[in-house]
């Protein structure tokens, strides 16, 4: 299922199985959910990198709050920091789960892409935000959970460190110190700025036909000097198995890709990325279907990330 079609069992459906009947209160709180869902989905996405956790964990918050008694919820002086919270707790135990599944994990990890169609999307506000940008939640995935929750709700959402330490089960302090590690660590890291889709569109086309084209010397000239490559298969699917960098190196990566896959590297379409434009790859033969995002910087390709991981595709639609 795509987060882009997903919505809540709503309270009021849930009664209607049961009893046949939907209150005014049910509607009312599946209402207010669903103007906090694209929000949510946004924390749970950037949280975890993972569009099935996000699923899981905005739906769980659903069924937590619908499952409060009247009093319960009327307690709750702030619905959307209430939601969020909750949110940041679920993705919290994800993000554990997470880090020990990666001791295992067969090459480099990547956030599953999210793949939007524009600004009738109901997910174009979530990748809009730069925080969510493929580059942007690779480096995220260098910090530690707690990191990642404190820095995340604090710098990005404004919850207030008091509620982000019962989220930890810590002191305040001992959260703030959690935002500032992951705060120094996203500085030192942090990638260039998101360039206008038109440049990166023009960049793309640039690119992509000189490598059509075997062109060696221009597609040199489009790789940034200290360009990255990184992919990621999880044993699945063959991609660079450790991250190549430098633009030689990369190069030859991708040429040779050429010469192996030929015309079934020309069968992509360009798509939204995470916000970014990126290009949808299908199955095609001995070409695993993929996914792969692009950074520009300075009228060059800076980073590319290669999804293929069928794992992490599955809510991808590579049309027909």
């Amino acid at each position: 299922m795509s987060l882009s079609r997903m919505r809540p069992a709503t309270s009021a459906e849930s009664s209607a199985g049961r009893l046949g009947a939907v209150t005014t209160a049910e509607e009312s709180l599946a209402e207010t959910f669903t103007g906090h869902r694209a929000h949510l989905v946004g924390v749970a996405y950037r949280l975890t990198g993972s569009v099935a956790d996000a699923e899981d964990a905005v739906q769980e918050a659903w069924l937590r709050l619908s499952g409060l008694s009247d009093q319960s919820r009327e307690a709750i002086r702030d619905v959307r920091a209430w939601l969020t919270t909750v949110v940041g707790r679920i993705c919290l135990d994800r993000l554990r789960s997470a880090a020990v599944r990666r001791e295992r994990y067969v090459g480099q990890w990547l956030p599953e892409p999210l793949v939007t169609t524009g600004e009738d999307d109901p997910l174009d506000a979530v990748v809009r935000d730069d925080g969510v940008r493929m580059a942007a939640l690779v480096v995220l995935d260098r910090l530690t959970p707690e990191q990642r929750v404190a820095f995340v709700l604090h710098d990005a959402f404004g919850l207030p460190f008091d509620e982000i330490a019962a989220t930890l089960g810590v002191t305040p302090a001992a959260a703030r110190q959690h935002a500032s590690r992951g705060r120094r660590a996203v500085a030192d890291a942090a990638p260039p700025p998101r360039v206008a889709l038109e440049e990166q569109r023009e960049v793309l086309a640039r690119f992509t036909a000189a490598l059509a084209a075997g062109d060696v010397r221009t597609v040199l000239g489009l790789l940034h000097p200290d360009v990255v490559l990184v992919g990621d298969g999880g044993g699945k699917a063959r991609t660079a198995v450790n991250r190549i960098e430098g633009a030689d190196r990369v190069a030859r990566f991708l040429l040779g890709l050429r010469r192996k896959y030929g015309e079934l590297l020309a069968d992509s379409t360009p798509a939204l990325v995470n916000g970014d434009l990126g290009l949808l790859y299908p199955q095609r033969g001995p070409l695993s279907a993929r996914v792969s995002a692009f950074v520009v910087r300075d009228g060059r390709i800076a980073a590319m990330f290669d999804v293929v991981n069928p794992d992490k595709l599955g809510h991808v639609d590579f049309g027909g």
